[in-house]
């Protein structure tokens, strides 16, 4: 396959690369990422000269260059991850995360329906990455599951739900070869530094304040990044065409608890910063629109495909911290493009 990962110099996406740059049925990997501020070349200096490696920096929502990417690396493979993901950022400016959301998955779709309505190859899929955010808030008990009907309550969660709906349509009306992931809240290392664990890691490390939103008791499944990886590949090889599958940790967490178990990590880590990390905790006013609980069931992936994830929490989130304690210059670098 000729693969093109879109925001793969994004967290995920990185990681991603990392993962499927060695696989056999690679011929060429592509990666088109505009270089937002959470997009850094930096995470991919590793493979950055590798042979099946291309980059393009190239922006979505420009349609003329997503298709001449398309039509020049010859792509019979998409695995779309580019995208605005961080929820505070979607209530303050909403409106690039529907251009770049919405408007560039359309970009992407018309792209590849063109070029691969004039090029019969054999073996062709559109892997859209998604969250389970689509979803809306859970109460107490519960678990999403792939026909759990779509209650967005922010602003990127309405996006990405707007960009699931347009792969199902190109499926359906065009025949378009797609898939759909859901997953949960992804952790590890490249994160940026803007989401609730590198930010906790970060503010510890300079004996900053904590912020924790509310009681601190919203409650999110946690996936290891690494793990995530794995079952994005999974599901590009072996999924059924026109199906969802969600992919979740099976790892619920409340945040408060998560903090909790970060500050005292840190402090088995670098006893040298002296005194208990939690006396840094702070509960700061609420974010608008905040889903009370996430988890996914990721029954079918493990009944179909027979993925599960290898990372208990505990044991991704003693890596993790590990990875950004050694990485303060990587930290550094990114976080000047806030």
């Amino acid at each position: 396959m000729n693969l093109l990962i879109t925001g793969g110099a994004g967290f995920i996406g990185s990681n991603l690369i990392h993962h499927v740059i060695g696989q056999s049925g690679v011929a060429k990997l592509v990666n088109l990422d505009c270089l937002t501020y959470a997009g850094h070349l930096a995470n991919l200096e590793t493979v950055s000269t590798h042979p099946k490696y291309v980059f393009e920096q190239v922006d979505l929502r420009d349609k003329s260059e997503t298709c001449r990417v398309v039509e020049q690396h010859q792509i019979t493979h998409v695995m779309h991850l580019a995208a605005e993901s961080h929820v505070d950022r979607s209530i303050t400016g909403p409106g690039d995360f529907i251009h770049t959301n919405v408007v560039g998955t359309f970009n992407l779709l018309e792209a590849c329906r063109a070029f691969w309505s004039r090029n019969t190859h054999p073996a062709t899929r559109f892997h859209h990455v998604s969250t389970d955010e689509v979803y809306g808030s859970l109460g107490a008990t519960g678990l999403f599951t792939e026909a759990t009907p779509y209650a967005p309550n922010s602003p990127y969660s309405a996006s990405k739900a707007s960009s699931d709906m347009l792969v199902r349509a190109y499926h359906h009306t065009y025949g378009l070869n797609t898939v759909i992931t859901n997953c949960s809240n992804n952790y590890g290392p490249f994160q940026f530094p803007e989401k609730l664990i590198p930010v906790v890691i970060q503010s510890v490390l300079a004996r900053k304040p904590i912020p924790v939103y509310g009681d601190g008791l919203n409650v999110r499944d946690w996936l290891y990044v690494r793990d995530h990886a794995e079952a994005l590949w999974c599901v590009l090889t072996r999924g059924k065409d026109g199906e969802t599958y969600n992919i979740g940790g099976h790892n619920e967490w409340a945040n408060i608890n998560i903090v909790q178990l970060i500050c005292d990590t840190v402090d088995e880590f670098a006893p040298q910063l002296g005194g208990s990390s939690r006396k840094l905790i702070t509960f700061v006013k609420d974010r608008p629109g905040h889903d009370r609980r996430y988890a996914i069931d990721a029954g079918k992936i493990e009944r179909e495909l027979g993925w599960t994830p290898a990372h208990k929490f505990e044991d991704g989130i003693r890596e993790t911290i590990r990875w950004y304690l050694d990485n303060q210059a990587w930290v550094k670098t990114v976080s000047q493009k806030h």
